[in-house]
C-alpha cells in the first residue's frame, strides 16, 4: 500500500489579498502607449501588468520591484495563479 500524497502549496499564498483590480488594461503600456498580449492580476495589490509574452513584461517587473509573488491571469474564462519566485502554478 502506497502512502496518499500531500497537497503541496506555495508558500507564497500568505500573500494573496482579496484585490480590486487598479485597470482594465497593464498600467505601464497605458501610460508608454505600448502594446500587450495577456494580463496578470497582481493578488497582493491589485496592479494589472502585461504577461511575460508582452514586449515589456510588466508583471514580472512589478513582482520582482514590489515583492508581490503571485498574480492570476486576468483575461476572460481563465482562473488560475502563477508564483514568479517558484515559477509555478500557486
Amino acid at each position: 500500500m502506497t502512502a496518499p500524497r500531500a497537497v503541496v502549496t506555495d508558500p507564497h499564498v500568505g500573500w494573496i489579498r482579496d484585490v480590486v483590480p487598479r485597470s482594465r488594461g497593464c498600467e505601464e503600456c497605458l501610460r508608454m502607449g505600448t502594446p500587450w498580449l495577456h494580463l496578470r492580476l497582481c493578488l497582493t495589490c491589485g496592479h494589472v501588468g502585461c504577461c511575460d509574452s508582452s514586449p515589456m513584461r510588466h508583471g514580472r517587473a512589478h513582482a520582482g520591484v514590489r515583492g508581490h509573488p503571485i498574480v492570476r491571469s486576468f483575461e476572460p474564462g481563465e482562473n488560475w495563479r502563477w508564483c514568479y519566485v517558484d515559477e509555478a502554478f500557486a
